[in-house]
């Protein structure tokens, strides 16, 4: 039985990889996987009590959005940052500075006395957890074929959505009465980032990763950034990251302000939220190998499961029609599973524009897909001010990765990897 089918793909042999065991590939990915469910554990926490939060400070909806902003603009100046040293230092030793970085941050917030702190505090978040995705990304290309890429990006990708369930089941049972009681989350999860670091270094070893200083080695043009498939990763980026970022943070008040659902129910709903976007993670990488074992090369399938998770998302604008049940609820189960699924898609593409440059590709495209975010955040928090309502912005939101796929299938040739001549 071909392994490759069912099994990440080891190192590309055009790269001089040595060879890596599928055993220690699986242990670096589920590393990666709970990098990913720290980042998105210490973000969330926020969220997850964004309603005592505003009470406790006097928030209006157009101030939480400018915390959210904040980390936005935070998260900018890390990708750049990052996406440099990327492909500067070596991965093994930069990963782990970040995660700690990003975890005294969160242990940090639990002191925050003010609107202010909290503006600073997310910054730096934001600065911090930018670096995750261009050493996490740079470790799947390092790994992993083409075909398996996606699925690499899938395991790296629905740790978020792992983070994301325990960030509401954590609030759930450290809340109390005290309105104040959200405060020992952040220290708690904060603390977790050092198990993390010792793990790292415990199980991961410089031969693991010799792909990856290989590649920094190739002798690929800078002019690699600015052919035309840069430019639609660019474009991609921006639109489903809009999307997912506000799904993400204004879900529980959508619930719980928007349909009158008790905080705990909204919690519980949360955490199967995003475990239905950790199937959209993993399905996607499951179905591309299974397409590509159909015949279909990894471009075109990746293009066929892409459009498909936009469709999902489409199911959201029913949203403004549909009253508190089952039925709303199931839309934002499907909508949450489209939205998340195309990020390891998206990755799997950038994957294919240079191994050299990968941490700066991940980097400026980190930066473009915060370019709307900021913004849209404040402009969302300003309309539910005025309108009472969260749906109408829930729902224009849902349309961003239609327009998204309809680029990709536009303007994304069938170019699997820098080895084959650039784009004029």
């Amino acid at each position: 039985m071909d392994e490759s089918k069912h099994t990440l793909d080891s190192a590309p042999a055009d790269e001089a990889a040595p060879s890596v065991s599928p055993v220690r590939i699986a242990l670096i990915c589920g590393l990666l996987l709970l990098a990913s469910a720290l980042n998105y554990l210490d973000r969330q926490t926020l969220a997850s009590a964004s309603a005592r939060i505003m009470q406790e400070f006097d928030l209006v909806n157009e101030q939480y959005g400018d915390i959210e902003a904040v980390f936005g603009y935070g998260f900018v100046i890390g990708s750049i940052v990052f996406g440099v040293l990327a492909d500067l230092v070596p991965v093994r030793w930069l990963y782990p500075v970040v995660v700690i970085s990003w975890s005294t941050v969160t242990a940090a917030t639990a002191l925050a006395s003010g609107y202010q702190d909290l503006l600073w505090l997310r910054l730096l978040l934001g600065v911090f957890e930018a670096g995750h995705w261009p050493c996490g990304v740079r470790v799947v290309r390092s790994l992993t074929r083409a075909r398996g890429r996606t699925m690499g990006n899938g395991l790296l990708q629905s740790g978020t959505s792992i983070g994301a369930v325990a960030a509401p089941l954590i609030m759930l049972a450290l809340l109390t009465d005290d309105v104040g009681s959200w405060r020992p989350a952040f220290a708690i999860v904060g603390g977790i980032g050092i198990l993390w670091v010792s793990a790292w270094f415990g199980i991961v070893r410089s031969t693991d990763l010799a792909a990856d200083a290989v590649q920094r080695k190739q002798a690929t043009p800078w002019r690699v950034l600015l052919q035309r498939r840069m430019v639609v990763v660019l474009i991609i980026v921006c639109l489903i990251n809009t999307t997912w970022q506000l799904f993400r943070a204004w879900l529980h008040l959508f619930l719980q302000e928007g349909r009158d659902y008790t905080e705990t129910h909204t919690l519980l709903f949360n955490s199967a939220w995003f475990a239905a976007t950790d199937v959209g993670c993993l399905g996607v990488g499951a179905v591309v190998l299974w397409l590509c074992a159909k015949g279909f090369t990894p471009t075109r399938s990746r293009q066929m499961v892409f459009t498909a998770c936009a469709v999902l998302c489409l199911t959201m604008l029913t949203l403004p029609l549909l009253p508190k049940g089952w039925v709303l609820l199931a839309v934002l189960l499907f909508g949450g599973a489209g939205a998340l699924g195309m990020f390891p898609l998206y990755h799997a593409f950038t994957q294919d524009i240079s191994g050299k440059h990968q941490g700066k590709i991940t980097g400026i495209a980190g930066v473009t897909a915060w370019f709307l975010v900021p913004p849209t955040q404040k402009l969302f928090g300003r309309l539910v001010d005025v309108t009472g309502s969260y749906d109408l912005g829930l729902a224009a939101a849902s349309c961003l990765p239609a327009i998204a796929a309809i680029i990709l299938w536009i303007f994304w040739r069938d170019v699997p990897d820098e080895s084959t001549p650039l784009e004029d």
